[in-house]
């Protein structure tokens, strides 16, 4: 049975004709960004060292910019369901050589094609669920930060070197519980950092008892020695 044909592939396409590069080269690069997600394949081409990277990274975004004022497809969704190159025009020159002879120089060209599609809707709420998991991850972490660095430095004015446990708290919340919505998650935290705080609250006002009754017993202790 025959398969597809090339131009009949389906997704949404961007060609670059007759590329100053042999369609050998270009292919090495291809095979690297070859069912790669947008963002991913992007990262690749800009970092690559093949000169021909810039070029097909341009051949990119044009398939990525057809597919958005097109189809409204956004460049997060799209990955690259296909892409090769095909040969171009050989331009032939000649380079002169010993004893009136010339070398022919041939200079391929080749027509780059890529492909790009939309994920599929389980990858996509895949991927966002991860995302929404890594965002929520950071948010407790940066509050348990700073929160510990508050702490650290009251702390350090008292002259107390008391370590603080509410950043366990709230790095627990992520694992505990779920993360899929912003504002539980911020909740949570409040709701362990208020928990915290009013234990400590607790523990100051029995150490200000203490310290009242121990007074209490001072001040009776000072009128029994004055009676006698």
């Amino acid at each position: 049975m025959t398969g597809v044909k090339t131009n009949e592939r389906p997704g949404i396409r961007a060609v670059l004709k007759n590329s100053g590069v042999s369609a050998y080269k270009a292919r090495e690069v291809l095979d690297l960004i070859r069912g790669k997600d947008y963002q991913r394949a992007s990262e690749i081409l800009e970092y690559c060292d093949r000169e021909v990277a810039t070029v097909i990274g341009k051949v990119l975004h044009s398939a990525a910019a057809n597919a958005f004022h097109n189809d409204g497809i956004e460049a997060e969704e799209l990955f690259v369901s296909a892409c090769y190159a095909d040969e171009g025009t050989t331009l032939k020159r000649w380079r002169p050589r010993a004893r009136g002879r010339a070398t022919r120089i041939r200079k391929r060209t080749c027509h780059v094609t890529v492909i790009v599609s939309r994920m599929p809707d389980e990858e996509l709420n895949r991927r966002r669920a991860r995302v929404a998991a890594e965002q929520a991850d950071r948010r407790a972490r940066r509050v348990a930060g700073a929160r510990r660095q508050g702490r650290a430095s009251a702390a350090a004015k008292a002259g107390t070197s008391e370590a603080p446990a509410v950043d366990e708290q709230v790095l627990g919340i992520v694992a505990a519980g779920d993360t899929g919505e912003a504002t539980d998650l911020d909740a949570a935290v409040e709701h362990a950092l208020a928990g915290s705080e009013d234990e400590q609250a607790e523990s100051d006002d029995t150490v200000g008892d203490e310290d009242e009754q121990a007074e209490s017993d001072d001040d009776a202790a000072g009128d029994e020695e004055t009676s006698d």
